[in-house]
């Protein structure tokens, strides 16, 4: 049986259940989570329609799925201002409900603006620092109510009193009035979900990367460029150790695979550096499969808000994507008289490339063999490339998305579920099982927190959220063959 034909059964039924799970959680924290509940969900419902009117045998065209994905946008958005004026309405009611039971002794302990009681682990900071640090919170900021020792620098729990992105740059000004740049602070959500502030040394969360990694870096981009010579290569048929001096016939396919991942990793830094965040060297992953597996780049200071890290992410994949498709779109153009000659079946590992082919090249589908020209195998190396890198796991781009929309925790899973998807994958491509090992062993761990990772993001980056992470199953999933039937491939 198709592995696609095995494998989406089990993906809606995970799907379902874990919606069910988060309906069982949400209910236990009132009305507001659900609403919450209800509009990650919507971000779920059009891959859920579109595969399970697949596993029936009907197949919606662009403009059906595209409809679908307007409808469930345009519900998202309006859930998610619903669910936001409902926690704003809350907050509101228990600032308001804590101002009314507070006692005057209270009142005036809170005006007096005493320490935060110290936990009695041993401090790593100094005790000017800890007082200095302790004397930027208020009744109008932050009411730090209890501090604990955390690595070089220190937690402090409390009340939240105003908005974060009012709060937080308020903080960080009298942060640096009192102890100068050696400290950077968060704003964070606690295991119980309740906001505190954490302050560390700033270099710790402010460094630069080692002369040993730029050297590994420079490394891993020479070894991947032979690896796409290798690729170009094989695609006209020889092997470059057997015939070197022919490697300039495959340096086209090496310099447009590099050129989509250049475009893709500047995507990153431009957004970076509209943040005033810095980079790592982007450190290329080698694969004599397709080329590379992507690049990995390490955040070396801190993010401002869940905002700029959803931006620096997606700018990536989006500009890489972009460029991948338009190259795509023009190799399907201009195949069909000629060039390289692959099994038409071969588009059955992917359905957003394997439609899109099906579309533009029309009856040439009919046979079994079918002219192509290089760009459409540059093209899709790029796509495929873009698609690994939006897997919502760990610090890969689409592991920061999933954490710049939905937070840590659901990062976390999202990750663990991504790691099994990709074991059951490596049943039947190699590649999914490389891949899971280089997240297991150098990207797992989420990113660390924004600044502010209390503030949202709004319902524009979560549509495009949702857009990126269903081309990147779109790219990677195998046609099943009800879909191979209605586009008309040859059977095989």
């Amino acid at each position: 049986m198709n592995i696609a034909t095995e494998i989406t059964p089990l993906f809606l039924l995970a799907t379902l259940a874990f919606l069910g799970w988060g309906f069982w959680r949400a209910r236990k924290r009132g009305s507001v989570a659900v609403w919450v509940w209800l509009q990650g969900s919507l971000l779920l419902m059009p891959w859920v329609a579109f595969l399970g009117l697949l596993l029936f045998g009907v197949y919606l065209n662009f403009a059906g799925f595209l409809l679908l994905l307007l409808l469930f946008t345009g519900l998202y958005i309006a859930v998610g201002r619903k669910a936001r004026q409902l926690a704003q309405q809350e907050l509101q009611a228990r600032r308001d409900q804590l101002a009314s039971s507070m006692t005057e002794a209270e009142v005036q302990a809170e005006a007096t603006l005493e320490p935060a009681p110290v936990s009695s682990v041993p401090h790593r900071l100094s005790v000017e620092d800890l007082q200095a640090i302790q004397s930027i919170f208020g009744v109008d900021t932050f009411f730090a109510t209890e501090t604990i020792p955390y690595g070089e620098g220190a937690i402090f729990k409390g009340n939240l009193r105003r908005d974060p992105e009012v709060v937080l740059p308020l903080l960080m000004e009298k942060l640096k009035e009192r102890v100068g740049n050696r400290y950077q602070l968060f704003l964070v959500e606690d295991p119980s979900e309740k906001p505190a502030v954490v302050v560390l040394p700033d270099e710790i969360v402010n460094y630069r990367a080692s002369t040993g990694a730029k050297i590994l870096a420079g490394a891993l981009l020479f070894f991947s460029f032979l690896a796409t010579l290798e690729v170009g290569a094989n695609l006209f048929g020889f092997r470059l150790l057997e015939a070197p001096g022919r490697w300039v016939e495959a340096l086209p396919v090496s310099v447009g695979i590099l050129s989509i991942l250049l475009i893709h990793e500047a995507g990153h830094r431009w957004m970076a550096g509209k943040y005033g965040v810095r980079l790592s060297p982007a450190f290329v992953i080698p694969s004599f499969g397709i080329g590379t597996l992507g690049s990995l780049n390490r955040i070396e200071s801190p993010v401002p808000n869940r905002k700029a890290l959803f931006d620096i992410a997606f700018a990536g994949p989006a500009a890489g994507g972009l460029l991948s498709l338009l190259v795509l779109g023009v190799g399907l153009l201009l195949s069909g008289s000629g060039g390289l000659y692959v099994p038409t079946n071969l588009f059955r590992s992917s359905i957003l490339v394997g439609t899109l082919a099906r579309l533009v090249l029309g009856g040439e589908f009919q046979s079994e063999v079918i002219a192509i020209h290089p760009l459409v195998a540059v093209g899709w190396i790029g796509l495929g490339i873009t698609a690994l890198s939006l897997l919502p796991a760990g610090q890969l781009d689409g592991g920061r998305i999933v954490q710049a929309v939905y937070g840590r925790k659901t990062a976390a899973r999202a990750t663990f579920v991504t790691l099994i998807a990709l074991a059951v994958a490596s049943i039947s491509n190699v590649l999914a099982l490389y891949w899971a090992l280089l997240i297991l062993f150098i990207a797992r761990e989420p990113e660390r927190p924004p600044q502010d990772e209390i503030s949202e993001t709004d319902g524009q980056r979560d549509a495009l959220a949702l857009l990126a992470l269903f081309l990147m199953v779109m790219t990677l999933l195998p046609i099943a063959p009800a879909l191979a039937g209605f586009l008309n491939f040859p059977n095989g």
